[in-house]
């Protein structure tokens, strides 16, 4: 495999897709601080597709939502997310800090995969069309259902007509991050050293990819040189005749002034 690293080559971006609501900006920085060399493209994916882009080797690696597919992947499960409704502003539900499932079981539910609606729900469902996510919270926006959704892509999707409150009784989502198992790339792995939080210098020695730092202290101390320091005997002369020569220049010093002396002696018989 090429070093993905070379110098001798502009190497391919890693490239990293990720579901609405997530924001790898903070890893992101890492990684470019860490791997100026190395080129990272980000770009979203829509949560339908999530699998599909590393299936179809559009993405090396995505920020996914859960429940995914699995089979063939590596992944790493990251954080989870709340689940609020989202409602029009002037919504009662807007009064409270926070609300169960049974409080919204008389609401059109727009959008979300809610477990166990269909055994609370009380009002006779309207066949909504399918939509994106924006064009759902348009609808909750003119007062005719809610949608239950992560916090995350609440918050992404926020509208000046609509807010969101925490909804208990909806299990919580989960975001991972996966990629193939058959990819033999150094790069995925220092990514997740990233994701992980790891230091830069961790995982230098396994996937043989050096992080700016540790390349600038190698290229001031090489293997190999041992940095240059002083023999002490050289040291030792070199203080003592520094101290000799001072001493000579005093000592001269010291000459002139007795002989100044003399001649004024002299004169003075």
């Amino acid at each position: 495999m090429t070093d993905p690293d070379s110098a001798d080559q502009a190497p391919m971006p890693l490239r990293i897709g990720f579901v609405p609501g997530v924001t790898p900006d903070k890893w992101s920085r890492t990684w470019r601080e860490r791997f100026p060399r190395l080129p990272l493209e980000l770009f979203l994916v829509d949560e339908d597709n999530q699998r599909a882009v590393l299936d179809d080797g559009e993405a090396d690696m995505v920020f996914v939502r859960l429940p995914v597919d699995q089979d063939g992947l590596h992944l790493i499960p990251l954080y989870e997310e709340q689940p609020v409704v989202v409602v029009e502003k002037e919504h009662p539900v807007a009064a409270y800090d926070e609300v169960t499932l049974s409080d919204l079981a008389g609401e059109q539910l727009v959008l979300g995969d809610v477990p166990g609606w269909g055994d609370i729900a009380t009002a006779t469902p309207l066949l909504f069309p399918e939509m994106t996510v924006k064009e759902a919270f348009e609808v909750v926006g003119s007062g005719t259902g809610i949608a239950i959704v992560p916090m995350s892509v609440a918050r992404l999707h926020h509208r000046k007509d609509v807010v969101h409150r925490p909804v208990h009784g909806v299990p919580t989502t989960r975001v991972g991050l996966a990629w193939p198992q058959d990819t033999d790339d150094p790069r995925l792995e220092e990514f997740v050293g990233v994701v992980r939080g790891r230091r830069a210098n961790s995982s230098r020695g396994q996937t043989g990819l050096q992080p700016a730092a540790a390349k600038s202290a190698a290229k001031k101390n090489p293997v190999g040189k041992a940095s240059a320091k002083p023999a002490a005997g050289r040291s030792g002369s070199g203080r003592s005749a520094g101290t000799s020569g001072s001493a000579r220049k005093r000592s001269g010093r010291s000459g002139s002034a007795a002989a100044k002396k003399a001649g004024a002696r002299k004169r003075r018989r």
